[in-house]
C-alpha cells in the first residue's frame, strides 16, 4: 500500500522506497515458495488501487490482469537469490518482470508503474537517459538500499544508493534537446461534461457542440487549435462529407489556423477507426494520424470469439478499432511536424519516440478519459505526458473532453491544468525544439540487457559454494607438519 501511494492521484513518491524495502525484508532467507506468495500479495495490494480505473472498462479483465500481473512479481522474486545476493538480484529481477507486464499480453498495460510514481521525483529526471524502464530499476534499487541499511549492511546500503544519485547527476547535465527558436500558440478545447459515461449511452451530436461552444469562446490570434480524441463520431458518414466537418471548417476560417480534432468512423458493421485530423481555414483535409496502440477491451475484444462463446459480455466493445500503421506525426500547413499520441499511447514511450525520429518538433496527446470515474487514471496521465516530455526533450500537449487538459513544457513542468469535467480553453505558446536525447536515440533495450545480465551474474555467484574443500594428502599429514596430537581423555 506504500507503493500505491506513490502514486498518481496520491503522488507521495518517497513512500515508493519504504514499500520496496520491506517487501526485501519479507523475502529475506525465505523459501523460494514464500517469496512468491509474499510479493504477490505484494503486488495485489500495489497494482489494485493502481489499475482501479480498469473496472469501469472491464471488472473480470481487471481481476485477472492484476492478478497476472501480481504473479510477474511474484515470480520474478522466486527466482531471484534470497540471500545477500537479493540485494542485487532483486531490483533487476522485478524491474523485468515489470518489462514483461509493459508488453504482454495483448501489447502490455503500462500504468501503475514506478515511472509513473516517480515522475514528479528527482528519479524522473533520468527519463532522458534510459525511459521508464531505468526508473523502475533505480526505484527497485534505492529500496533495497534502504532495506541493506536496515539490515546494518552498510557497504550494499551505500553502494545501492550511489548508483540513482549518480545516474540522476549524469541526467541533469544529459543532452535534453534544443529550441529552433519558433513557436506555435496553441489553444487546446475542454468542451467539459460529466465523467462516466460510455459512447454507446452518449449523443455524440452533444458532445461536438461542447467543443464548438468552447471554441467559440476563442477570439485571440492561434496557430493551432486542438480538439480531444473522437470527440467527433460521424458514424457511418465519412468526415469529409460531415456536417461536423463544415462546422469546423468555418471555425477554422474564423480563427485563420488550423485544426486538429480527434475523429472516429464506422468502417462496416464491425470496425472503426479513431483518427487525430488536421482541417484547414480552406476547408482541407491534410494530414491524419491513426491510433496504433489500442486499448485491449475498450477499443477492441481480444479472443472476441472465445470470450462470447464463454458468455462474456463482448458487446460492450460491439466494434474493433483498425490498428494504424504511419508515423506518429501530423504536418501542418506552414509545414511543421508535430508528434501525436493518442489517448492510450501516451503510457507507452516507444510512440514518442517514433514522432521524434520522424521529425516531431512537440507533442500532441488527444485523449479521452470520460469514461471513468474518479482522477486514478487521469493523474497517470498527467505524469506519464510528464515522462515523454523528459524522454524527449519536446514539450507535450495534453487535451482532454472532460479533464485533466495542460501544457507540459520539455523540463517537465505542468502548465495550465484544467479541472475535471470544467468547460475550458487553454492558450499557450510552445516552443519547438529539435535535437536527440539519449533515450530517444538507443530506447529501452540497452537497459533490459543491463538488468538481465546483472541478475545473471548476481544468481550465479549467489549459487557459488560458500567454502572451499580442505585437500588432504595421502597417507596423513602434509610434508614439514606434524599430525596433531589426540585430544587428551576427558574424566
Amino acid at each position: 500500500m506504500l507503493v500505491t501511494l506513490s502514486l498518481p492521484p496520491w503522488g507521495w513518491w518517497p513512500l515508493a522506497f519504504v514499500g520496496i524495502a520491506i517487501l526485501d525484508r519479507l523475502v529475506a532467507d525465505r523459501s523460494a515458495r514464500s517469496r512468491f506468495v509474499r510479493t504477490w500479495l505484494f503486488g495485489l495490494a500495489w497494482l489494485g488501487p493502481g489499475m482501479a480505473w480498469m473496472w469501469y472498462l472491464s471488472a473480470p479483465g481487471y481481476i485477472v490482469a492484476t492478478a497476472s500481473y501480481a504473479g510477474y512479481l511474484g515470480l520474478a522474486a522466486a527466482l531471484s537469490p534470497a540471500g545477500k545476493w537479493r540485494h542485487l538480484c532483486l531490483p533487476a529481477a522485478l524491474t523485468l518482470a515489470e518489462v514483461v507486464r509493459f508488453v504482454f499480453p495483448f501489447e502490455g498495460v503500462p500504468l501503475a508503474s514506478l515511472g509513473i510514481s516517480q515522475a514528479f521525483g528527482p528519479l524522473g529526471q533520468t527519463a532522458r537517459l534510459g525511459g521508464v524502464i531505468l526508473i523502475t530499476w533505480l526505484t527497485f534499487m534505492a529500496g533495497s538500499a534502504l532495506a541493506a541499511a536496515w539490515g546494518r549492511s552498510w557497504r550494499e546500503a551505500v553502494l545501492l544508493a550511489a548508483v540513482p544519485v549518480l545516474v540522476v547527476l549524469v541526467a541533469l547535465v544529459a543532452p535534453s534537446g534544443h529550441d529552433t527558436g519558433k513557436q506555435l500558440t496553441i489553444a487546446a478545447v475542454q468542451g467539459g461534461g460529466p465523467q462516466g459515461t460510455r459512447a454507446i449511452d452518449t449523443d455524440p451530436r452533444e458532445v461536438f457542440d461542447r467543443h464548438l461552444a468552447a471554441t467559440r469562446q476563442i477570439n485571440d490570434h492561434v496557430d493551432l487549435v486542438v480538439w480531444p480524441e473522437n470527440v467527433i463520431d460521424v458514424g457511418e458518414v465519412p468526415f469529409a462529407k460531415s456536417q461536423e466537418r463544415t462546422d469546423v471548417a468555418a471555425e477554422a476560417a474564423r480563427l485563420d489556423a488550423p485544426f486538429a480534432v480527434g475523429v472516429t468512423e464506422d468502417i462496416g458493421t464491425d470496425h472503426f477507426t479513431n483518427a487525430q485530423i488536421v482541417v484547414t481555414p480552406d476547408n482541407q483535409l491534410t494530414s491524419r494520424y491513426d491510433k496504433v496502440h489500442r486499448v485491449p477491451f475498450g477499443e477492441y475484444m481480444p479472443l472476441r470469439g472465445l470470450l462470447h462463446a464463454l458468455g462474456a459480455p463482448t458487446s460492450l466493445v460491439p466494434r474493433d478499432a483498425i490498428a494504424g500503421k504511419k508515423p506518429a506525426v501530423l504536418s501542418l500547413p506552414s509545414g511543421e511536424h508535430l508528434g501525436v499520441m493518442i489517448s492510450w499511447e501516451v503510457f507507452f514511450g516507444n510512440r514518442a519516440r517514433d514522432a521524434v525520429s520522424h521529425g516531431g518538433t512537440m507533442l500532441l496527446n488527444p485523449t479521452n478519459g470520460s469514461s471513468y470515474t474518479g482522477t486514478i487514471l487521469q493523474t497517470q496521465q498527467i505524469a506519464s505526458s510528464r515522462l515523454r516530455a523528459l524522454e524527449t526533450g519536446r514539450w507535450v500537449v495534453q487535451v482532454a473532453p472532460t479533464g485533466f487538459t495542460a501544457f507540459v513544457t520539455d523540463n517537465g513542468h505542468v502548465l495550465d491544468r484544467t479541472g475535471i469535467s470544467e468547460q475550458a480553453v487553454r492558450i499557450h505558446a510552445v516552443e519547438l525544439r529539435n535535437g536527440r536525447t539519449i533515450y530517444t536515440r538507443i530506447g529501452d533495450l540497452p537497459v533490459i540487457l543491463a538488468a538481465a545480465v546483472v541478475w545473471l551474474v548476481g544468481t550465479a555467484l549467489a549459487r557459488r559454494p560458500r567454502g572451499r574443500s580442505v585437500i588432504r594428502p595421502r597417507g596423513g599429514a602434509s610434508r614439514g607438519r606434524r599430525s596433531p596430537a589426540p585430544p587428551a581423555s576427558q574424566p
